[in-house]
């Protein structure tokens, strides 16, 4: 076998994380002692996006930054979204997202809180000149082994909050603001259809934005603005090592059939495609990008 498809082959083409010592939440990419490959030095574009202006919430790291790297290098401008906390990461998005000859936009605060919804938006409108796409990425987890005798009432109405809550006024407000030919993507997971117990209350707002972006998809149809969904399976981003126990994060992604996490990078073109005119004809789907983990 050539080195060529040795490379390509989807077991082995990333290595495996290793990490075991947790980090504080939210978790930055610069604490990961095993950093997650966002396409920085793959991902390349061919204008796909030209002109294009979206707003990635939790574009900061992981799946978001990913996504940012991607949209900008195939002709977008992005206004990334971030927690004041994560303020680090969201600089060096901004910063590739530059580099790639596009406008990069940092907004940071608390999606939790609808009035911080409602600003991003206008700041994207203001600075960008409108919005085209939306994705609906920020998430909040935490894995709690005892299960619902675990979760406490402020930490489900935080995931709540930050899961659908934040996409519901994100997108009342941007849609005043899209013209047919617009997209919203949300990302949702494989756990909306394989719920883990110890993330109840994650995978039950991974079902809500199912329902959600199929919903919407009708409700927007026919004014030429298209909803769909990426599914993740287990990637690698800092949620994981800032929200899993060591045990989990040693054995992360193990469970798949490709045998591995995923990469940030494995998804973002998932996102354009979506983005972009090619998936014209697509909308209410739901994408799954899961390392084989079937999403029925």
């Amino acid at each position: 076998m050539s080195d060529q498809y040795t490379e390509q082959d989807p077991t082995t083409q990333h290595d495996q994380p290793t990490d075991a010592e947790q980090i504080p939440h939210p978790g930055l990419t610069g604490e990961m002692e095993h950093e997650p490959d966002h396409g920085e030095d793959t991902y390349r574009g061919s204008g796909r996006l030209q002109g294009r202006r979206a707003v990635i919430t939790g574009g900061d790291s992981g799946i978001g930054r990913a996504v940012a790297i991607a949209f900008a290098r195939e002709g977008a401008d992005i206004v990334v979204s971030a927690l004041e906390e994560e303020q680090e990461d969201a600089a060096q998005t901004a910063r590739l997202v530059r580099e790639a000859g596009r406008t990069a936009v940092v907004c940071l605060g608390d999606l939790t809180r609808e009035e911080q919804c409602a600003t991003l938006i206008e700041r994207a409108v203001e600075e960008l000149g409108g919005i085209d796409v939306l994705v609906n990425n920020a998430a909040f987890q935490m894995a709690q082994p005892g299960g619902i005798l675990d979760i406490t009432t402020e930490q489900f109405d935080r995931v709540m909050k930050t899961n659908l809550y934040a996409m519901f006024w994100l997108c009342k407000n941007a849609v005043p603001h899209l013209r047919p030919g617009s997209a919203i993507i949300n990302t949702s997971s494989i756990q909306a259809r394989q719920p883990s117990g110890e993330l109840l209350d994650y995978a039950t707002t991974k079902a809500g934005i199912v329902a959600f972006t199929q919903g919407l998809a009708g409700q927007l149809a026919e004014q030429g603005i298209r909803v769909n969904s990426v599914a993740p399976g287990p990637i690698w981003t800092p949620l994981i090592p800032a929200t899993t126990g060591e045990d989990k994060v040693e054995s992360f992604g193990d469970q798949t059939p490709l045998g591995r996490a995923g990469q940030p990078a494995e998804l973002a073109p998932a996102y354009v495609f979506l983005a972009s005119q090619e998936s014209s004809y697509v909308t209410g789907e739901v994408l799954g990008v899961t390392g084989g983990m079937p999403l029925t």
